[in-house]
């Protein structure tokens, strides 16, 4: 026999008013009865039996019952042989037709209650959504699934759940990170950076990009003037933007952000120095002492997002930011989203602890913290070696495909390309007349998924010749013939 599962019932929407003068059983017939005409019971799943509504609503089996008589009586509802009692679909057109004028309510105008957003008008970094079904995927921000270390991560997240780590998986830690995972970090992933730091300055975040939101709401005041490195990191402009901050942009060029020469009024800079968001050159020592000058010159505050430092495929990585001396002022924000799994949703911040502080509280308002059993499940990851074994194997892995993306550039496009010695994607500033809108949209045409670089820009339609490639997700074999129809589709657009 079929088992029947009935709808349950919301205990919000059928409600009972005792000690009124109105039988029960007709106030349930009554509400029974709304709720059909408003469309709010599935006609094509059976009514909860007399038992379990008078279980749910505090009432005797008898009041259901007659309520349900009452209204099978009447039409609504109709009894089906060893189903149960379902809405009779015969009355629903004409009840909701019949309703009285005052109960169609107007429409909710939103627009009139929503905030006006001050990002309105930038642009957002738009990914095809499918990109995984197009054989020649050079997005960015994205990873090749089959790399994930599946089976470590299934026994850290069972590990989680033993009775030696229970308690820290499942507490509510209100503001509090679990205490391994930022031993963690203080002991075995920050130092690989150069940076020293105690748990008193570590705040766990559910990626690099909450740790932004939470700093633009700490730090930026309306009005507050924040630098932005020019083309840089979108998401970062939108974050600031709807803090109330005003954008100044700051030029980058093959060494990194150049500093300011007048960094008066400025409270905050936004930075990407291993890997420049979105063109990958690395900021030069020289350009990280002298902003920390300034900073130290100007009370301004540095945000250092090192979003993916682990990938250096050619010479030793630069010490971060944050390690040099003198770095106070340096706020660093790190991610586990690029090596692993963007879906994850997990990074860490590193600050004073006055920041800190006030950082956690912040956070706690909002989400409170990020899933205790995924941090405990990391913390175990890295405890265990697999993190340090899984950043040496992507590291390779990207090598790989780093080098195979850049010679096939340079072997297929019809100008020189510069790779730089990291990163997870391949910056493409292309020459005059160059449309990478249009390419990009030619592109996905034929299969092949490439991101246009004209929306990293304060004047996008001024620098419709960038495009970008990311090789993170695509496959080895397919780079090359993915880069030989790309650059079929620039031969034919340049003429």
């Amino acid at each position: 026999m079929r088992a029947r599962y009935p709808a349950p019932v919301a205990q919000t929407r059928l409600s009972i008013e005792r000690g009124t003068d109105k039988p029960l059983y007709r106030q349930l017939r009554e509400a029974l009865e709304h709720e059909i005409a408003a469309g709010a019971l599935d006609p094509t799943r059976p009514l909860p039996s007399s038992r379990e509504l008078a279980r749910e609503l505090g009432v005797s089996r008898n009041t259901v019952n007659t309520a349900y008589l009452e209204l099978e009586s009447e039409g609504f509802v109709e009894a089906r042989p060893r189903s149960g009692l379902f809405v009779n679909r015969d009355m629903l057109h004409e009840l909701r037709h019949g309703l009285p004028a005052a109960a169609a309510a107007e429409p909710v105008d939103w627009s009139r209650h929503l905030r006006a957003a001050p990002d309105a008008g930038l642009p957002e970094i738009a990914k095809v959504r499918d990109w995984q079904s197009y054989p020649y995927p050079f997005v960015a921000g994205q990873v090749d699934v089959s790399s994930f270390p599946r089976l470590p991560w299934l026994r850290a997240l069972r590990e989680a759940l033993e009775p030696a780590h229970l308690h820290d998986s499942l507490r509510d830690g209100v503001d509090e990170d679990d205490p391994m995972l930022v031993e963690e970090l203080c002991r075995h992933v920050l130092p690989a950076r150069g940076i020293e730091a105690d748990p008193s300055q570590v705040l766990v975040t559910l990626g690099a990009q909450q740790g932004l939101d939470l700093l633009a709401h700490a730090l930026v005041r309306p009005g507050s003037v924040v630098g932005v490195e020019e083309p840089g990191y979108l998401d970062a402009r939108r974050i600031f933007l709807r803090a109330g901050a005003t954008l100044r942009p700051i030029e980058v060029d093959g060494a990194g952000m150049v500093p300011p020469e007048d960094p008066a009024g400025l409270s905050l800079v936004h930075l990407t120095p291993s890997h420049h968001s979105p063109t990958n050159v690395t900021l030069s020592i020289a350009r990280r002492r002298r902003l920390l000058t300034l900073a130290a010159a100007h009370d301004l505050l540095l945000v250092e997002d090192d979003y993916d430092s682990e990938f250096r495929y050619q010479g030793s990585p630069t010490p971060a930011l944050k390690a040099l001396p003198d770095s106070e002022r340096v706020v660093y924000l790190g991610t586990f989203s690029k090596f692993l799994a963007p879906g994850l949703r997990l990074g860490y911040l590193v600050a004073a602890p006055e920041l800190v502080e006030e950082l956690r509280r912040l956070r706690r308002y909002r989400i409170r913290h990020a899933s205790g059993h995924t941090q405990r499940a990391m913390a175990l990851l890295i405890a265990n070696g697999q993190y340090h074994r899984t950043v040496r194997r992507r590291r390779t892995q990207l090598a790989q495909r780093w080098a195979t993306l850049r010679d096939a550039l340079e072997a297929e496009l019809p100008w020189r390309v510069e790779a730089p010695p990291g990163g997870v994607s391949i910056w493409l500033p292309g020459p005059p007349g160059l449309d990478c809108v249009e390419l990009a949209a030619a592109a996905l045409r034929r299969g092949v998924v490439v991101e246009r670089g004209d929306i990293y820009f304060t004047d996008p339609e001024r620098h419709r010749e960038n495009l970008r490639l990311g090789f993170a997700a695509i496959t080895p074999e397919a780079i090359g013939p993915g880069v030989r129809i790309l650059a079929g589709l620039v031969r034919r657009q340049l003429g």
